[in-house]
């Protein structure tokens, strides 16, 4: 019963971080514009994501581009775009897994066999939190060399955007709902008591039993 709460509640955890994950991978705010001048009041802020830039006016309109070509990219924005990708695709491909074995369900009958495809699920998810901890860990060291950078024009330094913060969290939870996964697997004793039955007793041919049956 403890075994089935840990996958439950590790299965949340993890889907929670998927869907920040997602939330993250498709927000424009990755990189944000740094107010470090004396007049704080600009005309527009900028914002850099992983797929589009963004210019907010100061009146509240915003103004989005795709960006044209990935080859024109950053290797951080490159890299990261490709990590988060693949790190939904295995979240995803996770969830099936874990919910293949799960004890709740009767995609399979041995407890053993469910208890490892759990585990591997587990696996699965703490595997895709790293994949995307990478980029955001490498997105982060460039924002923050590039700020205290003195080569750097001011109107091109960048802050850590909100994106980011999402994207560790997602991956807290990622790496924390994989771990329950991969400690849910019920030890080899408790897969529950045998059921045996005896043999049935059959009479002998004078109509009386075998008085073996009674000994």
């Amino acid at each position: 019963m403890a075994s089935a709460a840990l996958e439950i509640l590790g299965l949340i955890l993890c889907v929670f971080g998927t869907l920040l994950e997602m939330l993250a991978c498709g927000l424009p705010t990755w990189k944000v514009t740094a107010f470090i001048e004396a007049n704080i009041v600009v005309a527009q802020t900028i914002w850099d994501g992983l797929w589009m830039s963004c210019a907010v006016q100061s009146t509240g309109q915003m103004q989005c581009k795709i960006h044209d070509s990935m080859l024109a990219l950053g290797h951080d924005l490159q890299a990261a775009r490709a990590l988060t990708v693949i790190s939904s695709v295995m979240c995803v491909i996770g969830l099936m897994v874990v919910i293949a074995g799960a004890q709740c369900t009767n995609c399979m009958k041995a407890e053993s066999v469910k208890a490892r495809v759990v585990n591997v699920g587990g696996v699965i998810y703490i595997i895709s939190a790293i994949f995307v901890l990478v980029p955001l860990c490498w997105m982060a060291n460039n924002i923050i060399s590039d700020f205290y950078n003195p080569q750097v024009p001011a109107s091109q330094k960048r802050e850590i955007g909100a994106a980011l913060y999402i994207g560790w969290a997602a991956t807290a939870l990622l790496l924390l709902g994989g771990s329950m996964l991969c400690c849910s697997c019920p030890s080899s004793g408790s897969s529950g008591y045998s059921v045996k039955y005896a043999p049935t007793n059959r009479a002998t041919s004078n109509g009386d039993y075998d008085k073996r049956n009674y000994v």
